[in-house]
């Protein structure tokens, strides 16, 4: 039975165990994990053969992973602004702004070029601080519930760790967003709203109080908690599959540079996925961050099916060019800092004797 077990456990990508080892009638007690180099022990262990600036999970690993983050995520989505700038125009007034290149046409004529960069500093300010938590707290609770389930269940629950670090990561991480989000639409949909990030928040909190800053923050969970869990767990899925089928060579073998590649690969197809997930919450997002007194439910309603899927093709472009270049600027900080870098997890050989796959 274990044996016809074992290749989906292997193979399957979105496998969740559906048996439980048990031997007379009594729960196995999990077998004490090897020191193996994916375990916090055993990173800490091999942190002085590797030359590591600091040990897998301690407080140093956390903030500079959190680092990483600020970079990757404030850094390019500043630098794609005036894409994100024409795809709000075309999510909330698709009569005027009809594609990408006519939106461009239209912003440029009426703002010319400097009207492209408007919201950079909204944009850089929130998406880093977005960065900060959803890197940061993403490499915490995946630490910390991959301890919870123990060794066995972390790798055959894998995908479904992947999935709860990263939700709960973004949750705190869209708060943090939440006010810079805002005051980014106002100034990016409103022409003569207001010009600059000054102007936009006192005028805000004037019209609407504080309300102003976090109305939009449960249409961005429904945004980016989707899209973070597919962009965390199909990242991490991807790096193991192209490794394991694409690669010639085990990642052991592979320079610094030739993982950077594949981790810039594997970010690019997570994405496209991100993207498309997401999409219809940040047509919602974009809509209900311009007007003053309509609710989430009120604005899908009145965009309708169709209308939450404009600006798609924009937004592939912008989220997996993003994601590539996040996932790639993160990872090399790490390189840059020295922090441990787990290879692509492996069956325990704690699970391979139970399940038969060894001699």
């Amino acid at each position: 039975m274990f044996s016809s077990i074992a290749p989906l456990a292997r193979h399957n990508p979105f496998y969740a165990p559906h048996f439980q080892l048990v031997q007379d009638g009594v729960r196995k007690r999990p077998a004490e994990p090897a020191e193996a180099p994916t375990t916090r022990r055993g990173l800490a262990a091999a942190s002085a053969d590797e030359e590591y600036s600091c040990e897998y999970g301690s407080l140093k690993f956390y903030a500079l992973c959190g680092v990483g983050g600020v970079l990757s995520c404030g850094l390019t989505h500043t630098g794609v602004v005036p894409l994100d700038l024409v795809k709000c125009r075309m999510q909330v007034d698709p009569q005027k702004y009809k594609s990408i290149f006519n939106g461009f046409s239209v912003t440029i004529n009426e703002d010319g070029v400097r009207g492209l960069a408007k919201g950079w500093a909204p944009t850089f300010i929130g998406y880093s601080m977005q960065g900060l938590c959803k890197f940061g707290f993403y490499e915490v609770f995946k630490i910390l519930y991959g301890n919870m389930l123990g060794e066995e269940n972390a790798y055959l629950w894998r995908t479904s760790l992947y999935l709860a670090a990263s939700a709960s990561a973004e949750f705190f991480a869209d708060i943090a967003l939440a006010p810079m989000e805002a005051a980014k639409v106002r100034i990016q949909t409103q022409p003569g709203y207001a010009n600059t990030l000054r102007q936009a928040l006192p005028k805000m909190f004037a019209e609407e109080g504080i309300w102003a800053f976090y109305k939009g923050v449960a249409p961005l969970w429904m945004r980016q908690i989707p899209y973070t869990m597919m962009k965390f767990a199909c990242f991490e899925r991807t790096v193991e599959a192209l490794y394991k089928y694409v690669v010639p060579k085990p990642r052991s073998e592979c320079t610094k540079g030739e993982q950077l590649i594949v981790t810039f690969v594997a970010g690019y197809i997570a994405g496209v996925f991100c993207a498309i997930v997401s999409h219809p919450a940040d047509s919602v997002v974009s809509v209900l961050n311009k007007e003053k007194g309509s609710s989430a439910s009120q604005v899908l309603m009145r965009l309708g099916f169709k209308g939450v899927w404009k600006g798609l093709f924009a937004r592939i472009i912008m989220i997996g060019t993003l994601t590539a270049l996040q996932w790639f600027i993160y990872d090399s900080v790490k390189v840059y800092f020295r922090l441990p870098r787990p290879p692509p997890p492996e069956m325990p050989e704690s699970l391979k004797k139970k399940l038969g796959l060894t001699e």
